[in-house]
């Protein structure tokens, strides 16, 4: 319990809300804070590395919470399609945090991630003082005017991103060796992993008529987007866990399976059931939700809808209807409303 105390007021920290241990930044609606010098003023209270964070400068603390932000947002659009969506209401997201499933796995790798990325592209950018873009090493070319020029590529600094994600959501962990702990721990270091593991090498080359005689390259970050995809395929391959007889480490559950490697997401409790609205467990149930007729997949209605099938609901919707061309440069166009059929679990 004291750990998910501790998460949740680290995250209390990026968010506008007071901040009590039973809620977290992923509520609906929550404003996140980006002064800078509100965050510092809720870090100063709790004396720790997050201040020292702060005094180095606040503009690290505002992209902390463009990471969250982006997190928040991908983890929604990674599982829009699944009995359980990621929802941001800040009662169900609370109950989640409470236990450690694949879910709040999930949770904890996206948010790293989303903090490195933010922090590593602000650097590129120069908008943090404390950091500058990441150097290549000079190319090799066969060109003897290459060895008179430093064509050195400035790439986003992944390093730095790591770092300073690192610091501001462990800083209070180090001293537990407990199994949520390490579980929390290892997941944070998944998500930062699935960022920088998967850097893009970019170049530009220089020479004359369009040949590549010296190249220009560096790493840039890859897409959100494709971080997200790959946590949430993290998610899908979890591994159940249990502590090791020494209490330092855990191993997998099923002694069958290898153990999980840096980069993998990894658990200590089951699932509950998202079927159904149980606010002891925080879900939200599928009830209301639409589904896709069509698929055979986890968005379809059978899946989707727990069984209990679905009805068809028609929806209003307006779009641009008899656009005419005006001479000269301007199109008009009507609103029609037409309705469109839309099926929703029961």
């Amino acid at each position: 319990m004291e750990l998910i105390q501790l998460f949740v007021k680290i995250l209390c920290l990026i968010s506008i809300i007071e901040c009590r241990t039973s809620e977290s930044f992923w509520g609906t609606g929550m404003k996140l804070v980006l002064d800078p010098n509100k965050i510092c003023r809720k870090a100063g209270r709790l004396k720790s590395k997050q201040t020292s964070i702060c005094e180095k400068g606040p503009e690290i603390v505002r992209e902390i919470t463009k990471g969250a932000k982006i997190a928040r947002k991908e983890c929604e659009f990674q599982f829009r399609n699944r009995q359980w969506n990621c929802p941001s209401t800040r009662k169900s997201m609370r109950k989640i945090l409470l236990k450690d499933t694949r879910e709040t796995g999930f949770v904890h790798a996206i948010t790293a991630a989303g903090m490195t990325h933010s922090l590593a592209k602000a650097c590129s950018q120069g908008t943090l003082l404390d950091c500058s873009c990441l150097m290549m090493s000079s190319p090799q070319s066969d060109n003897s005017l290459s060895q008179d020029f430093d064509f050195r590529g400035c790439g986003d600094n992944v390093d730095f991103g790591y770092k300073m994600s690192k610091e501001f959501l462990e800083s209070r962990l180090k001293s537990g060796h407990d199994v949520q702990t390490m579980v929390l721990r290892h997941n944070y270091e998944a998500g930062r992993l699935a960022v920088k593991m998967n850097m893009k090498k970019a170049y530009k080359c220089h020479g004359m008529s369009g040949s590549c005689t010296i190249q220009t390259r560096w790493y840039k970050l890859p897409p959100f987007r494709e971080v997200g995809a790959i946590l949430k395929d993290k998610f899908d391959g979890a591994i159940k866990v249990i502590a090791t007889n020494d209490g330092r480490s855990f191993t997998p559950e099923i002694s069958s399976i290898k153990s999980p490697s840096l980069d993998d997401l990894v658990y200590l409790e089951e699932s509950p059931n998202f079927c159904q609205a149980d606010r002891s467990t925080g879900s939200l149930g599928t009830q209301g939700r639409e589904c896709n007729i069509t698929s055979k997949g986890i968005d379809g209605c059978d899946l989707l809808c727990c069984g209990r099938g679905a009805k068809k609901v028609h929806i209003p919707v307006k779009k641009s209807c008899n656009c005419r061309f005006n001479w000269c440069c301007e199109v008009t166009c009507n609103v029609c409303t037409h309705k469109m059929t839309i099926y929703t679990c029961k």
